[in-house]
């Protein structure tokens, strides 16, 4: 994976905001109606389908019109180069912390002796 991905920051802008994280917590059960997804949020039309914007623009979601009725779903691996990246900045992590528990066993085991 690239240093610097545009996908990436896309994909966590989206996922920044706590209206979007709901809708995509939605559409993990499966397809919805934007009426749907609205139902539960407090705010009008226009701002819900801006979120739906963000999600769609960043590739979280896919919409289509199914007849008079626009339909969301999550796009297929939507979250795979997030999960790529967390994966990458855990394994940096666990090394930096194993390296500094060896170093805190071994300054620990002198100081023992």
């Amino acid at each position: 994976m690239a240093k610097y991905d545009l996908r990436l920051d896309l994909h966590f802008a989206a996922l920044s905001d706590p209206t979007r994280r709901a809708i995509l917590s939605r559409l993990a059960r499966g397809k919805a109606s934007v009426s749907e997804l609205a139902a539960p949020h407090d705010m009008a039309l226009p701002s819900l389908m801006g979120h739906l914007k963000k999600l769609e623009d960043a590739g979280l979601i896919i919409t289509a019109k199914e007849g008079r009725v626009r339909v969301c779903e999550l796009a297929p691996d939507t979250f795979v180069p997030v999960q790529d990246w967390l994966s990458e900045q855990r394994a940096i992590w666990e090394s930096k912390l194993d390296r500094f528990d060896d170093y805190v066993t071994n300054l620990m085991r002198e100081r023992s002796q």
